[in-house]
C-alpha cells in the first residue's frame, strides 16, 4: 500500500481507538493487513522504473501522506491529538521505514535485510488501475467506520 494509504489507516485507527496501548500495535498490524491486500504502490514494477522516478514518486507519496493525514484530522476528526496521529502514522508506515535503508541506500545487510524479507513475505502488489481502485475502496471503508465510531 502507498505511504498515503498507511497514513490514512493510521488516522482512522487513531480516531476509532484513542488508547495508544491498543492503537499503536493495531496500526503496526494494519500495515501487514493492508499490504496483504492486492495494491499498487510506488514500488510496483520498480524494475521498469528509473531510480530517479522511483525515489521522486516515493517522496511525493510520503509528502502527500502527511498532508492528507493532517487534513483528515482537521476536517473529519478535529478532536484527535496531532501528536497521537503522527505516532499512529509512523506506526502504520513503520515496516516501510524499516526497509527504507535496504531499498533506497542499498544497505543489504541485517537488520535491514530481515525487515525487507519480512515485508516481502506479505506484500501483494497489483498494477494500476485495480491496485489503486481497490486501495481507495478499502481506505474509504475504514474512514467511514472510523468516522462513525468517532461520532458515537
Amino acid at each position: 500500500m502507498t505511504a498515503t494509504g498507511h497514513a490514512v489507516l493510521g488516522v482512522a485507527i487513531a480516531a476509532a481507538i484513542p488508547d495508544p496501548i491498543i492503537g499503536i500495535p493495531l496500526a503496526v498490524l494494519s500495515h501487514v493487513a493492508a499490504d496483504a491486500f492486492p495494491h499498487w504502490d510506488t514500488g510496483t514494477n520498480m524494475l521498469k522504473k528509473s531510480r530517479h522516478e522511483f525515489v521522486v514518486g516515493s517522496v511525493i507519496d510520503l509528502t502527500i501522506s502527511f498532508i492528507l493525514a493532517y487534513l483528515l484530522t482537521q476536517f473529519l476528526f478535529p478532536g484527535i491529538n496531532l501528536i497521537y496521529v503522527f505516532v499512529m502514522i509512523i506506526a502504520a508506515q513503520g515496516l516501510d521505514w524499516a526497509t527504507a535503508p535496504w531499498v533506497f541506500l542499498k544497505w543489504k545487510f541485517p537488520p535491514f535485510s530481515y525487515f525487507y524479507a519480512l515485508q516481502k513475505s506479505f506484500d501483494h502488489r497489483l498494477d494500476k488501475p485495480w491496485g489503486i481502485i481497490g486501495q481507495i475502496g478499502i481506505l474509504l471503508f475504514f474512514l467511514f467506520i472510523a468516522h462513525t465510531l468517532y461520532l458515537a
